[in-house]
């Protein structure tokens, strides 16, 4: 708009020169000022209306005056300047805080550091990434789905800031302040370059819905899998009578029949960005392990042999010194990663705290058939596009949480016991800016009461969530909720905290527990109707139709 108004003036400048010519000088030179100031003050006008839609407007406007090119430039210039205003900053305070070196923290602020570490390494690549996408745009506009990518890099960059925050948090220590201070202005540029990028004119948005009819089928074919799973993968997954994978997969087993007898012994022979898949089955048994799969090993895809078949345990807590980030057993970061059949677990038990089994930051990310087992802050839902489909997830306190953009499918959700005083809290979601793109959609689930609650359940009070940070954002639709949950459904954080920007439904939901009569009466509650329910399918919250091509889903309601 402002580019159009630009030129508008600029034709009327023009035409007014050969009107004025004869004028005397000075009233020519005033009348030149007088179209200079506003053109000057539609060019304020449009970047006050750019920055409108940040959490920040005076800050907004406070960055991108300082650069000339800001007060010509459209929408997707704005963006340009932004980005390049927060790659220039995370820089900065990434070196501050590698400068700070490992010698001046101790203990748990040690691990935080460490954490900050990865996560700016995460943030970086999630800037330049959407650079990149920005600066290959040959127009003023962005394709649907490069939008939906740079949105998404850009929440998961801002969520990586808060989990630093947080480590530090958890600590004490002399550097707690300078560390604060520096990711506080990190975060409110990429608030900007979130805001900004969203206002850049969108062309070619994908509406198509997948319909129940449209969902691979859950037959098998004469070969034992699925009709669903892809020519490729098939290939790979196809047995041999001695039980080892072949055809670029490896085998891990603790009896030493395989490839490897640890998964992470195979997790490093894989190789590094790979676009292609690598497949590890990891045989039947319990595997002791703290795995972690690097921003650089992508595509990778974990098999068991099912459900408490293979297990990968671990009892990492905060009580014995872990952040809530590090404590995970098995923690993804590499784009693309998938899981199937087997079991995560933290066995640290509900006195020990936060204790993560399983922690996703890792974009295009899918588990099927999966169990995730643990008390409090089981599931670390971090950041980032994830689907979850016909899983089973034990917790108590909070055993849902963070702020990708995730939707569970087909699932089973149970709560277990907590300590003596704790209530339970099934999902605590992150979102921190208004802008972004992220929540948690439980659709088609069952919500229960683990073996260990079931006779204590009107005794142990359950809820469906609980706002984490202000625009916490959380649905539940066409699940079926049993009696464990409050008929209030939804609890505080702490007082009126977020409580008017939060954004928690339910959408024809059924059982016992699912009546909204007695649901809480915030601000931020809706029951909602076909079309705000319809903005939380796998097609519309993680465009999952176009990636989620080795697992079962539904695409839209049905």
């Amino acid at each position: 708009m402002f580019v159009l108004c630009s030129e508008f003036f600029r034709s009327r400048i023009e035409r007014s020169i050969m009107a004025l010519y004869k004028l005397k000088p000075t009233f020519f030179l005033i009348y030149l000022m007088f179209l200079q100031i506003k053109s000057d003050g539609l060019a304020h006008n449009a970047l006050q209306s750019a920055c409108s839609a940040t959490l920040d407007p005076k800050f907004c406007m406070s960055t991108l005056t300082s650069f000339e090119e800001s007060s010509e430039g459209g929408p997707i210039d704005l963006g340009r300047i932004a980005l390049n205003v927060s790659i220039a900053e995370a820089r900065k305070v990434f070196d501050l805080i590698a400068r700070l070196g490992r010698w001046a923290f101790t203990g748990r602020q040690l691990i935080a550091f460490e954490d900050c570490l990865e996560l700016f390494d995460i943030t970086l690549d999630n800037l330049e990434r959407s650079m990149s996408k920005v600066n290959n745009s040959n127009s003023n506009y962005l394709d649907w789905r490069q939008s939906l990518d740079v949105q998404t890099w850009l929440s998961s960059a801002l969520t990586n800031q808060a989990t630093c925050l947080q480590g530090f948090q958890e600590t004490s220590g002399n550097q707690q302040s300078t560390v604060s201070n520096s990711l506080h202005n990190v975060s409110r540029l990429l608030s900007n370059s979130l805001a900004l990028v969203k206002n850049i004119p969108v062309v070619g948005r994908h509406h198509k819905r997948r319909l129940l009819s449209d969902l691979p089928g859950e037959r098998e074919n004469n070969d034992g899998f699925p009709s669903w799973l892809s020519d490729a993968d098939r290939r790979r997954l196809l047995l041999q009578a001695d039980g080892i994978f072949v055809d670029e997969m490896v085998t891990v087993a603790g009896d030493g029949s395989g490839n490897y007898a640890t998964i992470n012994d195979a997790l490093n022979a894989a190789p590094n960005n790979s676009q292609e898949r690598y497949v590890i089955y990891v045989k039947e048994g319990v595997y002791q392990e703290y795995i972690e799969v690097p921003i650089y090993k992508t595509n990778i895809m974990m098999v068991g042999d099912g459900i408490n078949v293979t297990v990968i345990t671990g009892n990492r807590n905060f009580v014995d010194g872990w952040t809530t980030y590090s404590s995970a057993t098995v923690a993804v970061v590499g784009i693309g990663f998938l899981a199937r059949d087997i079991t995560f677990e933290n066995t640290a038990g509900p006195e020990k705290l936060q204790a993560v089994a399983l922690r996703v930051v890792s974009d295009l990310s899918a588990f099927y058939r999966c169990s995730i087992n643990g008390f409090q802050d089981t599931l670390y839902v971090h950041s980032f596009r994830q689907f979850y489909r016909e899983c089973d997830i034990y917790g108590t306190v909070d055993f849902i949480f963070g702020d990708a953009a995730v939707v569970f499918q087909t699932c089973n959700i149970f709560a277990k016991k907590p300590m003596e005083g704790q209530e339970n809290i099934i999902t605590a979601q992150a979102r921190i800016d208004f802008n972004e793109n992220t929540g948690i959609s439980i659709q088609n689930c069952t919500i229960a009461a683990a073996p260990d609650l079931a006779s204590e359940k009107s005794l142990r009070p359950t809820y469906l969530g609980r706002p984490w940070r202000e625009f916490s954002r959380t649905v539940y639709i066409k699940s079926y909720i049993d009696d464990v949950v409050q008929p209030a459904g939804w609890a505080e954080w702490s007082g009126d905290f977020g409580l008017s920007t939060l954004y928690y439904g339910e959408y024809l939901n059924w059982g016992p527990g699912a009546g909204t009569a007695q649901r809480v009466q915030w601000p931020g509650y809706h029951v909602m109707d076909f079309s705000d329910a319809q903005f939380f399918t796998v097609t519309n919250l993680i465009a999952g139709d176009t990636w989620l091509n080795t697992v079962p889903f539904v695409g839209g309601l049905n």
